[in-house]
């Protein structure tokens, strides 16, 4: 495989990806040059022979978040991406997982590459014919990062900065770099804008950060097209089972006890991954280059409230529940104001918690097959 290098394209006057046209895309100046995309005529999603669709690739493909994405991609759910090829680009660590994608794996449009993405030898062999690219890998567990932070610094940053080299060798049109809103640290109050400096408190939320700033002076020091988003905490199906909501879903479930840290206290704001692969997807193909959008769900709740509506919705109660020693470092309160997305891009959150949050109960009782092998194999 060629690995020479390939003159990035600077984008440094590009407001917006147009994915039909030419457009701010300087690679595709001379309409005799292939446009960012292939036409297509495909019978599994009946697209019109003078459509144009893009290669994505994304990174953490398999995971939680990134399947999401995948899925409804290939379902032609986002305007704008109807017809987009997909390649996943995963290592498959302990939180990947191929069954994430057992739905779509048939289709013509989709590609599955096991690597790393500290891997560039690895990059430089895909990236070629590839228009963009939406980056969720990263190691995302804040216990984990506290008792050992160094695969997250390797991943987080150094993973970020491989890919971002990459790409600026292959010429890759559009990058998306998918963060969290925990780079901002706690609020006591109000909603953080975009504008908030950065203040991460846990190994976890400063990796991301770290990988937030090598994004950010990428576009700002090579030009490349680039946007990053921040989400509030997700929740949805295929969640891994380590994370809280997941986690004491299928212990109720099976009549085991959950942890609640300390009083129960600290706040999160719920965002169901359907809508923020939607909003990613609003940012991929109509964010402005150099921009952070936040992408939340509207719904705050306290740890022990959000407890609550887990205990009724698996009809058990208070003795399930085990009080336990705090996080070190454990932020209080997260709140992002959603105002930059809303106004410029028409995004809203469309499922209500109480309705999404049943739907998932529901998921996992469905589904033991996909969670249960998974928390065996991490002991959880």
């Amino acid at each position: 495989m060629n690995r020479a290098k390939v003159a990035a394209s600077d984008h440094r006057n590009s407001h917006h990806w147009s994915l039909a046209t030419t457009e701010n895309t300087s690679r595709h100046a001379s309409t005799s040059e292939r446009v960012p995309g292939r036409p297509v005529a495909s019978a599994d999603h009946g697209a019109a022979i003078d459509s144009f669709s893009v290669k994505i690739l994304v990174t953490g493909g398999a995971g939680f978040i990134g399947s999401n994405f995948v899925r409804r991609t290939l379902e032609d759910a986002y305007p704008g991406l109807e017809g987009a090829e997909v390649v996943v680009y995963d290592a498959l660590t302990y939180s990947g997982n191929p069954a994430n994608l057992a739905s779509v794996a048939g289709s013509s449009r989709f590609t599955f590459v096991q690597a790393d993405i500290r891997d560039a030898g690895a990059l430089d062999d895909v990236l070629p014919g590839i228009d963009a690219v939406v980056h969720f890998a990263a190691e995302s567990h804040v216990d984990r990062s506290v008792r050992d932070s160094g695969i997250f610094v390797e991943t987080n940053v150094l993973g970020t900065q491989r890919l971002l080299d990459a790409s600026l060798r292959a010429g890759i049109e559009r990058f998306v770099h998918v963060s969290t809103d925990e780079v901002y640290g706690s609020i006591a109050e109000g909603s953080w804008d975009e504008t908030r400096a950065l203040e991460p408190n846990s190994p976890y939320s400063a990796s991301k950060a770290g990988s937030d700033l090598l994004a950010r002076s990428y576009f700002r020091t090579h030009g490349m097209n680039l946007s990053i988003t921040r989400c509030s905490n997700n929740y949805g199906p295929y969640h891994f089972p380590e994370k809280v909501i997941p986690l004491f879903v299928t212990n109720l479930i099976d009549g085991l006890h959950v942890p609640l840290y300390g009083t129960g206290e600290n706040i999160r704001d719920w965002l169901h991954v359907d809508d923020h692969t939607r909003g990613i997807a609003m940012v991929l193909t109509r964010g402005r280059a150099g921009e952070t959008y936040n992408i939340g769900g509207g719904t705050e709740l306290t740890n022990r409230e959000l407890t609550e509506k887990l205990l009724d919705a698996t009809g058990r109660d208070w003795s399930y529940v085990d009080k336990v020693d705090d996080r070190k470092g454990h932020d209080l309160r997260y709140s992002v104001d959603i105002g930059k997305i809303q106004s410029e891009l028409g995004y809203a959150p469309l499922v209500p918690f109480d309705r999404g949050l049943a739907d998932v109960v529901q998921w996992y009782r469905d589904n033991r097959s996909w969670w249960e092998p998974l928390k065996a194999r991490a002991a959880l």
